[in-house]
């Protein structure tokens, strides 16, 4: 048997060979660039420290990975949070891999602040937003049943997948408006946030913090967490993220 056709083959019974699979989920420093790109065009917070992360739990722009039946959080995950997004993916992919593979799907790793990233993070990981989820790399059919769905997630646009060997899992970033818009189309729900994204403000003349927090409907508290302000003195020229609603 030729090699077209046995690819072709393996096409019909829904079985590609796990290196050309690997191909499509391999890590590029474009797709790093790309999901960076993408999480700042949707005005995504960055959170630089525990206690951002912590503020916007407490918003609801973040929200738990509780596990369930069909997947757990390792126990040496700092942070179970991400946004509401990757929330519903983890719980939708999690029940058709328990259903194909009879087993949990193990979430290794979620948001993660800034300051507490891995020595060899990228200065441009979306990790940070809550929008990055890793898991364990499973084996055997679980394996070539894992690199199939997130090659086809991947290609229509829903999620950005990488196979990672060192250590071995798979790194996967949700990417929230097309995602959002593809759980409504199927199941007819939205997927909502308290706080669903930030936008870019530049302090005026007479400006402050008090009364951009009032006109944005926030907190002076989330303002200075949001920012990573020492104080409420600002100054004019002054770019800051300020929640959108």
């Amino acid at each position: 048997m030729s090699v077209r056709v046995l690819f072709a083959v393996l096409l019909v019974v829904g079985v590609m060979p796990a290196p050309i699979l690997a191909q499509s989920l391999r890590g590029t420093r474009a797709k790093v660039v790309r999901v960076h790109d993408h999480a700042i065009e949707e005005g995504l917070a960055f959170h630089a420290t525990s206690r951002a992360v912590t503020s916007s739990v407490r918003d609801g722009a973040l929200v738990r990975l509780s596990g369930n039946a069909d997947y757990r959080v390792n126990e040496g995950v700092r942070w179970p949070y991400v946004r509401p997004e990757a929330e519903v993916f983890v719980t939708r992919l999690a029940s058709q891999y328990r259903a194909a593979c009879g087993e949990q799907l193990v979430v290794t790793s979620a948001v993660r602040p800034k300051n507490q990233q891995p020595w060899n993070a990228s200065e441009r990981s979306v990790h940070p937003t809550g929008i990055a989820v890793d898991f364990r790399k499973p084996r055997g059919r679980c394996l070539t049943w894992m690199r199939r769905t997130l090659g086809q997630l991947q290609k229509s646009g829903l999620i950005d997948a990488t196979e990672e060997f060192r250590p071995p899992h798979f790194h996967v970033v949700v990417l929230p408006a097309p995602y959002a818009k593809y759980v409504q189309a199927r199941t007819g729900k939205t997927i909502v946030a308290n706080v669903s994204s930030t936008t870019s403000y530049r302090v005026r003349s007479g400006d402050t913090l008090w009364g951009i927090a009032k006109r944005h409907g926030v907190t002076v508290s989330r303002l200075r967490t949001l920012n990573e302000l020492r104080s409420s003195t600002i100054h004019p020229g002054e770019q800051l993220l300020v929640p959108v609603r």
